[in-house]
């Protein structure tokens, strides 16, 4: 091997291989292939990469096990990176976002508000390496003489990178700051369109949803030809909610298992409401920044029937953008824009609430068993009971 081949170039082409293998990894089974009924008709992915120009990126950081070490482990934690336009555009969104819990964070928020477009990816990660993400993305622009699509002046620009956290403090060194600059160059040089893996990777690696192991999810729905035909895709990092909270396909799924696989700790993941989750709604449908964070508070619902109260120590945070009106942002001139009427909003709104819960079971079914700091086991939702507990409610689809 040439010794100009260093050790960040050996990650990446590690981590292309992996992208490369994202076909395979959403070949798991899903929540439909479990018979969860579920309403509307998802595009072919069922996957927010399902909006044209969507590209997805993750780097997961695993390693280390037993009794915890701050600063060396164990880690299960990591960066998701999501590009509304693709790596290769520089050109924002328009945007808006809603917090219905307030207990986390999502930086760049104010100037979201106040512009009305999203200006670059939305990076997520866990909630004590937002800073590192966020100057590490600005680093990226640098070194790749990139910049934002506002905020540009002659020799240079500033721009409020969007970064979103949960907290995996249960499994992962947390206070150990095990994400580096060179993880978040490798979320977003690797996202792609395609299927997208769910789970226990990226910035979910580490999250707990609903007493069961939670991470990365996603899901989409195809308008019909009268209703525009536009697409709306929704991607989670969940970890959120207690077990008795659980509801799937309507059920009490949460109650009826509650006895499965139970964890003696003080720390457990199996406490009352105080985790976090973030929510992702895009769609290429042509909204307004007011539309659209009209848009992204309709996850809220997408999340209620899912069980969740948004408890007082969750970070329940939604972003929702429009892949319509291209460079429109960096016009000299004044721009020409188009918007869906508000009275053609109600499909839009429909799908993205259908296409949220289907994408929080979607990160449920998708996660696997995890073991962290010092032991600390959370189990996967068991897909035999789920589909006994929707049979004996007679709502198991064939």
């Amino acid at each position: 091997m040439s010794g100009d081949v260093t050790i960040l170039d050996i990650m990446r082409i590690l981590a292309l291989l992996l992208c490369a293998s994202s076909v395979f990894a959403q070949t798991k089974a899903r929540a439909r292939d479990l018979g969860v009924p579920l309403e509307g008709n998802p595009g072919p992915l069922n996957a927010i990469t399902d909006v044209a120009g969507i590209e997805v990126g993750h780097r997961t950081i695993i390693s280390g096990d037993g009794k915890l070490e701050v600063g060396k482990g164990p880690v299960r934690t990591g960066v998701t990176a999501i590009w509304p336009r693709g790596k290769q555009s520089s050109d924002p969104v328009f945007a808006g976002w809603f917090s219905q819990n307030g207990n986390g964070e999502m930086t760049g928020t104010p100037w979201l508000e106040e512009s009305g477009f999203a200006d670059g990816p939305i990076l997520i990660t866990n909630t004590h390496s937002v800073g590192v993400v966020r100057d590490s993305f600005l680093a990226w622009l640098v070194k790749n003489n990139r910049k934002p699509g506002t905020n540009t002046f002659d020799g240079g620009f500033y721009t409020y990178p969007i970064v979103a956290e949960t907290y995996d403090g249960y499994l992962n060194d947390v206070n150990g700051f095990h994400v580096k600059a060179e993880d978040v160059t490798l979320a977003l040089e690797t996202a792609a369109g395609g299927p997208v893996a769910e789970g226990n990777v990226g910035g979910g690696t580490g999250m707990v949803c609903y007493g069961f192991k939670g991470g990365i999810g996603t899901a989409s729905r195809r308008l019909t030809a009268a209703q525009g035909g536009y697409t709306v895709g929704v991607l989670v990092q969940c970890n959120c909610g207690s077990r008795r909270q659980l509801r799937i396909g309507g059920l009490p799924v949460g109650v009826e298992l509650a006895q499965d696989m139970p964890v003696a700790s003080v720390r457990s993941p199996y406490r009352e409401d105080v985790g976090s989750i973030i929510i992702v709604v895009a769609t290429d449908a042509p909204l307004l920044p007011h539309q659209a964070k009209r848009l992204a508070r309709r996850a809220t619902l997408g999340l209620g029937r899912t069980g969740s109260i948004s408890g007082d120590g969750s970070g329940d945070i939604f972003i929702a953008f429009s892949t319509a009106n291209a460079h429109v942002a960096g016009s000299k001139e004044v721009a020409a824009v188009q918007m869906l009427p508000n009275d053609r909003l109600n499909p839009v709104f429909e799908a993205a609430v259908q296409a949220t819960e289907e994408a929080i079971v979607n990160a449920m079914v998708g996660a696997e068993t995890m073991t962290g700091v010092d032991g600390h086991k959370v189990y996967a939702l068991p897909h035999d009971r789920l589909r006994e507990t929707l049979k004996k409610y007679n709502r198991l689809m064939p």
